[in-house]
């Protein structure tokens, strides 16, 4: 059923793992208040209390219809068209004798309009409950009453259940983590569809619950006291109960729904939160209805066109008034043969102001072909004709994954054409989820051949265009002879350099140095070997991206990383004496991890020659100040690679290593473990200084540069969209130092553009945070942000006075203050006037927050794309949702409204068939308002030659053929199909897209009818 547990390893006595200890800020005495009063009875479904609780099912569903609620639903969004509603009413009056019609052909009309529309939408709604259906009946095992784990579907379990989710397979629910493959309740999370990040996240269970398995599971009961469901993904408070025992929880002990358990067998775990309750749907927010611009456009020019029609109406109820009042004068009768001496009210001359009255509200139903009821019909055949363009458009095609473009509702096609800001996420949609390792400076010498995608992207900048004034630029030593890379593609690794390939780097001057280099690289990280059994092939199991990069680069240049023990690490090096491989063991002594406050990596292992090394990696920023004097020989030169690196979006950190006494070790250890053992509040900040005091007087060996290796066409498809005028905000979870290495691989930030940082990270608030008073932090970190962003807006304005582009990037605990109702409108200043926007460590209802605010307060059409379920809450608050349907699963895809492969696909959608669409749409409208004006003042002239009787001039059912289906069909089928055809070539080509300068927008002039015919007729 799985395999063993792995009794080698134990993390938890390895690492100091202060990146996983439950956090002093959860405070533990709200337990049993109100928000914190969720009770769970843990494996033990009969209990009388448990089944009083009635906690909500593990159902989830993202339609925005059930069952129930189609049809008083579907209803009110169809007459919020404002001529569906006149019509409603017209439909009401007209079983009157007021109407001039009979009230078939008004009545008719009407639901064949209302029903085709609401089949169309039921028709979108079903393919999203199958999506859901799909999610609801993936397959999990829980532990039954016979005492064995039994498979059953997502949907059924409940709160309490004990489940077994195996690798690669994700959380049906949110977990409390009880035990692992690992002895030490160790599991490694992928939590990218939550924030976006693709490096694991380290879980530990509590060491109480830790050697439960199979056999204790008969007589495990225990109670979980928790906070009830919320949507903070970062956060928990509770205790467990267990054994007669209470113990603290914290988010380290949580998995949560839609993350991924990887490089562990299997782990136990009990649902504490389900279905809707699960803090990922907690940060979802109800499918909205959306209406694109141009049909609430629409509705005003159809207020416009009831205007004139109550002014043509009353024209001739005045009329009919007068002549109606005349029809008797003087006792004669005027026009006898209408009897005016034995009729009805409508026509009575003694009442002739009542037959005036009576005769408006006919004329209201006799005119009424000004309103174009049909136009909407028309519309909804127009989108999908529309949408199957989309659909198929070969150029939107992508061959890997076989996924074409797909448009999951026809009612924004339109709005596509109109974008004004673009909200992305990162991780997935601007990247492809990889990192690879493209370059390295070793002893001062600057090693590797790649282009990154910026440096092609300053090559297109250039007037010559010349791929040579990259490397020219670059530093980097250029060698004669052609180089033949005959290589098969390594994922993670794009080096090319023959001078250190196939172990040509032994004959380097500093080769001893090149060997220390990648020897650091192959044993200073926490990664796993998982060898293939079948081919003996190795991969990596990694916490980042990044690390495996490192050790697959250090495999691939003669050091492979291929055993880990408890205690051991084992390489197949390459040995510079005798040019063949050899088995060397390193004696593993302490890991102490990388976090974002320290900014480096260090183990300490102990080689075959008995020597003690300290190996460190880290970023420059404080690696280059722990170096010795005597390490410092290759800092100047390293310090220019890094520069150029940086320069080309690569990320870059630091090797070095220094030889440790045995006795200045022994003396270390003593303290470190101190540290590692306290229980007190401060114990994360004890080892951090413990671990300081050893990462000193290092050697300098060199540096790496990994790619975090951009979608294919990226960069052009964003510098597209800017020339058309399109804003792009990056809105993610990843660390402020990912996003801007992206942020200048894809050209949203530039070198000598100014960078307005807002974050808390400043010492001021850190030294806050450890005393814990969370109303002076919340206070100081308001006072603080509001500060920065004030000076932000004096650094924008002198900015633009000296014709320098401004960027911003702020954290996610700056915007949490950002989003206050007070600030907001300042933080929406600040970000306008910017050049670029990226919002980093942004949890999913931030996203949805900073979408909303922008939509709301620009009034302009905003697009969200992004590809993971962090991304839901965004997508579904844009006037325009794009889901990327890549590696993170389909949970964008189906909270979108179009889905395409790859980012660069975004510009076809939006400067080809958002263009075109757009222009079509405002075509067809204005053509149908000038044929039903046309037409209507026809009636109006005919009225005027029959005493305005208020008589129709057309029999009633050639007047309904005629404005349901020879109009539908002429405008939608002839005059939209003509127009196709005659531009298919254009639409068609890959060459097609219209140039940026003419993307049409809403520049104020599509507020009035006019703009809308100028623009499109």
């Amino acid at each position: 059923m799985r395999g063993g547990r792995r009794r080698g390893i134990l993390f938890s006595k390895l690492y100091s793992f202060s990146c996983i200890r439950s956090s002093t800020e959860d405070d533990h005495s709200l337990r049993g208040q109100r928000g914190y009063s969720r009770v769970v009875y843990c494996n033990d479904p009969e209990n009388p209390e448990a089944l009083q609780l009635n906690y909500r099912g593990n159902y989830v569903s993202t339609t925005k219809y059930t069952a129930a609620n189609f049809i008083p639903k579907s209803l009110f969004e169809q007459f919020r068209r404002v001529a569906n509603l006149y019509f409603l009413v017209v439909a009401c009056v007209s079983f009157s004798p007021l109407a001039p019609y009979r009230a078939g052909s008004i009545v008719v009309p009407l639901v064949i309009v209302i029903g085709a529309t609401m089949a169309k939408e039921a028709v979108e709604d079903w393919r999203r409950r199958k999506q859901d259906i799909e999610a609801n009946n993936r397959k999990v095992k829980v532990y039954e009453k016979d005492h064995t784990f039994h498979e059953t579907r997502w949907k059924n379990l409940q709160v309490g259940d004990l489940v077994m989710v195996e690798k690669d397979e994700f959380f049906p629910a949110d977990l409390l983590l009880l035990s692992s493959s690992y002895d030490d309740g160790i599991c490694y999370v992928e939590t990218m569809n939550l924030d976006g990040e693709t490096n694991l996240k380290v879980k530990q269970s509590l060491e109480a619950t830790a050697a439960l398995h199979d056999e204790y599971f008969r007589k495990f009961k225990a109670v979980v006291k928790c906070e009830d469901p919320n949507e903070h993904l970062y956060s928990f408070i509770g205790s467990l109960y267990y054994d007669g025992k209470q113990y603290s929880l914290s988010p380290q002990q949580i998995l949560l729904r839609d993350s991924k358990l990887r490089n562990t067998e299997y782990i136990y775990g009990v649902v504490i939160f389900t279905g809707h309750d699960t803090k990922v749907m907690q940060n979802a927010t109800d499918p909205p209805s959306k209406r694109s611009k141009v049909e609430r456009k629409m509705d005003k020019i159809i207020y416009f066109l009831f205007g004139v029609l109550v002014l043509i109406s009353s024209v001739g109820s005045v009329f009919f008034g007068v002549q109606t009042k005349n029809d008797i004068s003087g006792g004669r009768y005027k026009r006898w043969y209408l009897r005016p001496d034995s009729t009805t009210v409508f026509f009575d001359p003694r009442r002739a102001s009542f037959a005036a009255f009576f005769h408006f509200l006919t004329g209201l139903m006799l005119y009424g072909y000004l309103i174009p009821i049909s136009l909407y019909v028309s519309i909804e055949i127009v989108k999908v004709l529309q949408t199957i363009f989309i659909n198929q458009d070969q150029d939107m095609y992508y061959e890997e994954t076989d996924r074409p473009a797909r448009a999951r509702t026809s009612n924004l096609n339109e709005e596509l054409g109109q974008v004004d800001t673009i909200l992305s996420d990162k991780t997935g949609t601007l990247t492809c989820n990889s990192m690879e390792f493209v370059k390295c400076s070793i002893a001062g010498i600057a090693y590797g051949r790649g282009i990154t995608e910026v440096e092609q992207a300053i090559t297109r900048r250039k007037k010559d265009g010349a791929l040579e004034s990259v490397d020219a630029s670059s530093g980097i030593e250029k060698h004669s002879g052609n180089i033949v890379d005959s290589r098969k593609s390594i994922k993670g690794f794009n080096f090319m350099d023959e001078r250190l390939m196939e172990g040509r780097w032994m004959n380097e001057p500093h080769a001893d140095v090149i060997q220390k280099f990648f020897r650091v690289l192959a044993i200073c990280h926490t990664a796993i070997p998982d060898v293939n059994k079948q081919s003996g092939e190795i991969s990596y199991e990694a916490e980042s991206p990044d690390e495996a990069a490192f050790v697959i680069a250090a495999k691939e240049l003669g050091f492979e990383f291929y055993e880990r023990t408890q205690n051991r690490i084992k390489l197949h090096e390459l040995d510079p004496k005798t040019g063949k491989k050899v088995d060397r063991s390193y004696e593993l002594l302490h890991v102490i991890e990388f976090s974002s406050s320290r900014k480096r990596m260090s183990v300490i292992v102990r080689n075959e020659e008995n020597q003690l090394l300290l190996l460190c990696k880290g970023a420059d920023s404080v690696m280059f100040e722990r170096l010795s004097n005597d390490g410092r020989i290759f800092e100047v030169e390293t310090k220019d690679h890094i520069n150029i690196y940086a320069a080309a979006g690569l990320r870059t950190l630091i090797i070095a290593y220094r030889e440790l006494a045995e006795e200045e070790y022994t003396m270390w250890e003593e303290e470190f473990l101190k540290a590692k053992t306290s229980v007190s509040a401060d114990r994360d900040a004890l080892v951090d200084a413990a671990a300081d005091k050893i990462e000193w007087d290092l050697i300098l060996l060199g540096a790496t540069a990994v790619e975090d290796k951009l979608q294919r066409g990226v960069p052009e498809c964003i510098e597209k969209l800017s020339q058309a005028g399109v804003k792009i905000w990056v809105l993610t979870g990843d660390k402020l130092e990912t996003a801007v290495n992206i942020g200048y691989a894809c050209s949203l930030l530039r070198e000598g553009m100014r960078q307005i940082v807002i974050t808390l990270d400043t010492p001021d608030i850190i030294a806050l945070e450890k005393q814990g008073d969370k109303e002076a932090i919340a206070k100081a970190s308001r006072e603080s942000v509001t500060m920065q962003m004030r000076e932000g807006k004096f650094q924008v304005v002198s900015s633009r006075q000296s014709r320098v582009s401004s960027a911003l990037i702020i954290d996610g605990k700056s915007l949490t203050f950002a989003l206050a109702e007070d600030l907001e409108s300042l933080f929406l200043e600040l970000a306008i006037d910017c050049a670029s926007v990226i919002c980093c460590r942004s949890s999913p209802k931030q996203k949805a927050l900073v979408t909303r605010l922008v939509k709301k307060s620009t009034g302009k059409t905003t697009l969200a794309i992004g590809d993971g379920a962090n991304d839901v809450g965004m997508l579904l608050e844009a006037d325009i949702g794009v889901g990327i349907s890549g590696v993170e699963g389909m949970q964008a895809v189906m909270a979108s409204d179009f889905a395409i492969a790859q980012f660069r696909f975004l510009e076809r959608l939006l400067l080809v068939h958002g263009h075109w669409c757009y222009r079509r749409i405002a075509m067809m409208i204005c053509y149908f308002f000038y044929k039903d004006i046309t037409f209507g003042l026809t009636l109006f002239w005919f009225e005027a030659c029959a005493s305005f009787s208020g008589q129709p001039a057309y029999n009633d059912c050639t007047l309904c053929y005629i404005k349901k289906v020879y109009r539908t069909s002429s405008s939608a089928g002839l005059v939209y199909l003509v127009g196709c055809l005659m531009r298919l070539p254009v639409l068609l080509s890959s060459s097609s897209s219209p140039p940026a300068q003419s993307f049409t927008r809403p520049s104020g002039e599509m507020e009035k009818w006019q703009g809308m015919k100028s623009s499109g007729f």
